[in-house]
């Protein structure tokens, strides 16, 4: 079954930098858009990022464009998050998902703050 592991999460400053990394299974990696999603407390989850299967088309909220990159790694079936310049309200925890696919990780917390 799909199976999504997310790492990277922390506690960091405002102003600082973090990267998430997912690693997939279960599925052909290689086939399928990835997105990466956030959720903060009492708001809903949210799409951040999504990159196609060949790194071709990537897509980012307004709120993260120009701070956040998404790439990935289809022989590691790996799919990563960079983020710098964090500001606070990106404090979330954080979830990579296979776009066509059920099924989330367990996400990672990522809290910004002084």
């Amino acid at each position: 079954q799909v199976q999504l592991v997310e790492s990277g999460g922390g506690l960091v400053q405002p102003g600082g930098s973090l990267s998430l990394s997912c690693a997939a299974s279960g599925f052909t990696f290689g086939n399928y858009n990835m997105r990466w999603y956030r959720q903060a407390p009492g708001k809903e989850r949210e799409l951040v990022a999504s990159i196609s299967s060949s790194s071709i088309i990537i897509n980012y909220a307004d709120s993260v464009k120009g701070r956040f990159t998404i790439f990935r790694d289809n022989a590691k079936e790996t799919v990563y998050l960079r983020m710098n310049s964090l500001k606070p309200e990106d404090t979330a925890v954080y979830y990579c998902k296979a776009f066509g696919l059920s099924g989330w990780g367990q996400g990672t917390q990522v809290t910004v703050s002084s």
